[in-house]
């Protein structure tokens, strides 16, 4: 019976060879992806990741991607335009930090809430040291002119 199985399966790629179904495909000719390196169990999720453009840190435990956020809080603070919104992002990431406190899941980390005043100094700090830094002057591209000599000359072969 399974014969019979392979046999049909056999004569409907054949077919499909025979109609050029098979022709031209995206890949044709080239060696497979990943075929020479060893095997990896997360395969299909890296390749989800880089084809989707999933950034890895959604993939963290949620006390170590709080973690990382408290990391680059200074990074993320320093383009807001006011001290109020300063407070109120750390008010938000602060009540993600107590929430997880609450009910902690995953890997034992320590996670504390962040000072709000602390951080509204410190980006009053970064935002006082960028306006005392003079912005770098961005040259001007000067235009190319031909000298006038050479300009005559062409005009010498136009005539």
């Amino acid at each position: 019976m399974t014969y019979g199985w392979e046999a049909a399966v056999e004569a409907q790629i054949r077919s499909a060879q025979e109609r050029g179904e098979f022709d031209n495909l995206p890949g044709a000719g080239r060696p497979i992806p990943g075929r020479d390196e060893p095997y990896d169990e997360g395969w299909w999720i890296r390749g989800l990741m880089e084809r989707e453009q999933i950034p890895s840190d959604l993939m963290l435990p949620t006390p170590l991607r709080l973690r990382r956020r408290i990391e680059q809080l200074p990074a993320e603070l320093r383009d807001l335009p006011t001290e109020d919104a300063v407070r109120s992002y750390v008010a938000v990431l602060n009540a993600e930090v107590v929430a997880w406190l609450r009910t902690p899941t995953g890997p034992r980390v320590v996670v504390r809430p962040v000072d709000v005043d602390e951080a509204v100094l410190r980006w009053r700090a970064d935002r006082r040291r960028a306006a005392t830094i003079p912005p770098v002057p961005v040259p001007v591209p000067v235009p190319a002119v031909r000298p006038a000599r050479a300009r005559r000359r062409w005009r010498w072969w136009r005539r």
